[in-house]
């Protein structure tokens, strides 16, 4: 059985290509979830820890303790715990929801934007790891949204608020966005794994970049930084913004000598998921790609472009989007479902869904086809107005038949996508 269900799918899945694209979808995100990465890739036998193809041998640390930030912080630090036990001797994590662990303290920050709230939790999280030393292990969970959760000052925090909202007016891809993060943080581009100096360090990383580039994700807090204050400069002279105080990322060798991390999980298993999921549906699939970065427009034509009968077309990444004004709701999903009404003929259909199960709103995104244009054209609304204003969510809650709803799913790879037609 499933553990990450569509809960409204009955309601949607009113045709053939409706109900085997979600049944695509429902497979990859079950291949990203968290606790069944966590459980297919750690374990602990005879007081060896296995991650994947790492082996730590428990008799020579003193203490193992955990801390992680993200979206599949919580699920991730649930798993361990069970895994790892009372081997475990305290930890914290900082997610946007609270769940209750044995020994891992659950703190929650918020997400997108930075707070002071995540400056306090971020403090707390600091506080399990400030008497470390050299013969401690310490596993650290990091996952997408950390780089937002993560915050180390009040300062940090105001200028962590500024730059997205900076960057999401001008369509900066994630890369520049993280990129200047890193220069704004004394945690992040591998400042982590320099506080945590000389414990060993294992780097679980759930990855939310396109194509599995793990160590971007989050920011890179445990990870060594190739860039520098003069690219992160670089980056907001392109752009003509001003007011930020950079600082250098750690690049002494010394500080990543005992750090090893580990990709655990990134879209690019979600994508192979989808694809055997729709051969044994008999489709035959294609990878458009799992780096997706362009706009809705350019993504669905690049979706056409290979499209043809008893064909699945899969995608991941996120489509890019310039935000100016707004005041609507919703996220890049919904938005491209908007986009995409023209393009779907008969027996077609686009979906699209951000895989922690939010695309910016209660809903993880939408499945649009020809039904869908018939009750935008029987009901009247004006799709341009909800553009303008970036009000996916509310113009497919009043459409109807289109939101998928899958809660929270405790995992983040990115946002997935299929163009199915039968």
């Amino acid at each position: 059985m499933s553990k990450i269900e569509i809960q409204n799918r009955a309601e949607l899945q009113k045709y053939p290509h409706r109900e085997d694209a979600l049944s695509i979808i429902e497979v990859g995100l079950n291949a990203i979830d968290t606790e069944n990465v966590i459980n297919s890739s750690i374990s602990v036998q005879d007081k060896i820890l296995r991650v994947k193809n790492h082996e730590f041998d428990l008799n020579k640390f003193k203490r193992v303790r955990v801390i992680g930030f993200g979206k599949a912080s919580c699920e991730a630090a649930i798993a361990l715990e069970k895994v790892l036990g009372s081997l475990i001797s305290r930890g914290a994590v900082i997610d946007i929801k609270h769940k209750q662990c044995e020994i891992i303290e659950s703190l929650v920050g918020t997400h997108p934007r930075s707070s002071l709230q995540n400056v306090t939790v971020t403090k707390q999280l600091l506080e399990i790891v400030k008497d470390i030393k050299e013969d401690d292990l310490v596993l650290v969970i990091v996952s997408g949204g950390g780089s937002a959760l993560l915050c180390a000052t009040d300062e940090e925090c105001k200028q962590s608020e500024k730059i997205y909202d900076d960057f999401i007016q001008v369509g900066a891809n994630i890369d520049e966005l993280n990129t200047v993060r890193k220069h704004l943080s004394s945690l992040k581009g591998g400042g982590l794994a320099k506080i945590l100096y000389p414990a060993t360090v294992v780097g679980l990383i759930f990855c939310d970049i396109p194509g599995g580039d793990y160590e971007k994700t989050a920011s890179g807090p445990t990870c060594r930084d190739t860039s520098t204050i003069h690219d992160a400069e670089a980056i907001l002279k392109k752009y003509n913004f001003g007011g930020f105080e950079l600082n250098e990322t750690p690049k002494e060798d010394k500080y990543f000598e005992r750090v090893h991390n580990v990709l655990m999980v990134s879209n690019t298993v979600a994508a192979n998921a989808m694809s055997e999921k729709a051969k044994e549906l008999g489709y035959d699939a294609k990878i458009l790609s799992v780096n997706i970065y362009t706009d809705s427009e350019k993504t669905i034509a690049d979706f056409k472009n290979l499209a043809a009968p008893k064909t699945v077309v899969i995608g991941a990444g996120e489509v890019s989007l310039i935000v100016k004004g707004g005041g609507g709701s919703g996220g890049r999903c919904a938005y491209m479902g908007m986009v995409a009404l023209p393009h779907v003929g008969e027996g077609e259909a686009l979906v699209a869904v951000a895989s922690d199960g939010l695309d910016n709103s209660p809903s993880a995104g939408v499945i649009v086809d020809k039904s869908t244009v018939a009750r935008v054209a029987e009901s009247g609304i004006n799709t341009e107005e909800y553009m303008t204003h970036y009000d996916a969510y509310n113009f497919f809650e009043k459409v109807g038949d289109a939101s998928i709803v899958t809660g929270q799913t405790g995992a983040n790879v990115s946002d997935l996508m299929i163009w199915i037609q039968q």
